[in-house]
C-alpha cells in the first residue's frame, strides 16, 4: 500500500511540474538558411525570466538538446535550443557528423554569425528578460558558445559542455562581456591537455571571469547516455560526471543571474 501511495505522489509531482510547461517548434532562417529551433519555458510562473541558449552535439538538433531545454524551463529559464545545420539536417553517423561540423570548425565568422540568429530568436521572446542572457552547449555546441562569447555577444555568461576549447583566434577573448565555465572530462583523448593549456592562457590574457572544472574518470561526451559506456572509445556517458556538471552550470546561473524575490 505503502509503494503504491508513493507512486501516486510521484506521479502527481511529475505532472504538477510538467503542467505550466509550454513548448514550440520555431522556423527562423540565417541568410537562406532555414533552420528549426526548440522553445521551452514554464508558463505557470509570471513575469520575464534569463534566457538560455542552447547549441546542439555535431550530430545536429535532436531530442537530447529539446530534453535539455524542458529541464532548464523547468529550473524557472526561458529555454531556447538552435539549429546550426538547417531544419531537419541530423547526422546519422560520426561521418555524417563530421562533414556537418566541419565548414563551422573552419569558419569561426559562420559559427558566431549562425548562432546569434538562434540569441536573437530567444531575445525576441516576450517571457524573456534581455538584460539577462546566458548560453550552453554540449561538444560542438560547447564551442559554439565559446565562440559566440569570443564575438562580443551580450551574455552573462557561457557553458561548455565537453566542447573543443582550442580557437584561432585567442586574442579575441577580450571581447568577452560575461563569466564563462568549462566542464570538462580529464581523460577527455579529443581535447589534448595542451589545448586546455592553451584556453586557460587565453582566458587569462583576455582578463576573463572563469572557471575550468574537470572530472576525472569523465572522457567526451560524459553528459549524453546515447554515447554508451566504454570510455576506450574516447567517448561515453559518465553518470557521476553528467550530474556534478549539471549541478555546476545551476550553481553558475545561480550566480550571474538575479535571485528570485
Amino acid at each position: 500500500m505503502r509503494i503504491c501511495l508513493s507512486l501516486v505522489v510521484l506521479l502527481a509531482a511529475v505532472g504538477m511540474a510538467r503542467a505550466g510547461m509550454k513548448t514550440e517548434e520555431i522556423e527562423y532562417k540565417d541568410g537562406d538558411v532555414v533552420l528549426q529551433g526548440y522553445l521551452a519555458y514554464d508558463d505557470a510562473q509570471s513575469g520575464k525570466r534569463p534566457g538560455v541558449l542552447i547549441v546542439h552535439e555535431w550530430t545536429g538538433h535532436n531530442k537530447y538538446v529539446r530534453h535539455r531545454a524542458e529541464q532548464l524551463a523547468q529550473l524557472g529559464y526561458v529555454a531556447f535550443a538552435l539549429d546550426m545545420y538547417g531544419k531537419g539536417v541530423l547526422a546519422k553517423n560520426g561521418d555524417e557528423a563530421a562533414k556537418l561540423a566541419a565548414p563551422f570548425k573552419k569558419d569561426r565568422a559562420l559559427i558566431r554569425r549562425r548562432a546569434n540568429a538562434g540569441l536573437d530568436i530567444l531575445r525576441k521572446n516576450e517571457h524573456v528578460d534581455t538584460t539577462h542572457l546566458a548560453a550552453m552547449g554540449y561538444c560542438f555546441g560547447g564551442t559554439t558558445v565559446l565562440e559566440l562569447a569570443r564575438g562580443g555577444a551580450d551574455l552573462f555568461g557561457v557553458v561548455s559542455f565537453h566542447g573543443d576549447l582550442e580557437t584561432p583566434k585567442p586574442e579575441d577573448a577580450k571581447n568577452i562581456k560575461g563569466k564563462v565555465l568549462a566542464l570538462h572530462g580529464a581523460d577527455d583523448p579529443f581535447v589534448k591537455p595542451e589545448v586546455v593549456a592553451k584556453f586557460e592562457e587565453e582566458m587569462r590574457n583576455g582578463k576573463v571571469d572563469w572557471e575550468l572544472v574537470k572530472y576525472g574518470g569523465a572522457v567526451h561526451s560524459f553528459t549524453n547516455p546515447d554515447a554508451g559506456n566504454d570510455n576506450s572509445k574516447g567517448a561515453a556517458y559518465n553518470a557521476e560526471a553528467d550530474a556534478r556538471s549539471w549541478q555546476a552550470m545551476k550553481d553558475f546561473f545561480g550566480e550571474i543571474f538575479p535571485k528570485k524575490k
